[in-house]
């Protein structure tokens, strides 16, 4: 294959206008690309990181209703959940029945610098009933 040159060596340069429109359009999509990328990258992490704090609060929650030791007022803590940590705080309150109460387990976590929390919620029971077997 053989290459060969214009004719005219003018027709084959781009202008000043050309070049400096494209600049203006690199200064402008560069940017944005990177924002975008921030962006995609801190969604990815919260939502990581956010399925992590609901076990956690999960957790929290199980165990303290197998435990009955909601009834003490407000707990908190730090848990590990592989090899990030987060802070929860459960407390319970009153339910309109009498004989129940509103647990809720906040779990707060950091992603880039921001903090982030998830709260789960349940009700339980104040007059736990020991359970009985019949032994023939």
């Amino acid at each position: 294959m053989k290459l060969t040159i214009p004719a005219n060596p003018k027709c084959a340069a781009f202008t000043l206008a050309e070049v400096l429109a494209a600049l203006l359009f690199l200064a402008i999509v560069i940017p944005t690309a990177v924002e975008a990328l921030h962006v995609a990258s801190l969604a990815g992490e919260v939502a990581v990181r956010k399925s992590a704090a609901a076990r956690v609060a999960d957790r929290i929650l199980n165990e303290s209703l197998v435990t009955t030791n909601w009834a003490g007022g407000t707990q908190s803590g730090t848990a590990t959940e592989g090899i990030l940590d987060f802070k929860w705080q459960l407390t319970s309150r009153n339910w309109p029945e009498e004989s129940m109460q509103w647990l809720t387990a906040a779990v707060t976590f950091s992603a880039q610098g921001k903090d982030y929390s998830v709260t789960l919620s349940t009700l339980a029971n104040t007059q736990t009933q020991p359970v009985t077997t019949l032994n023939p």
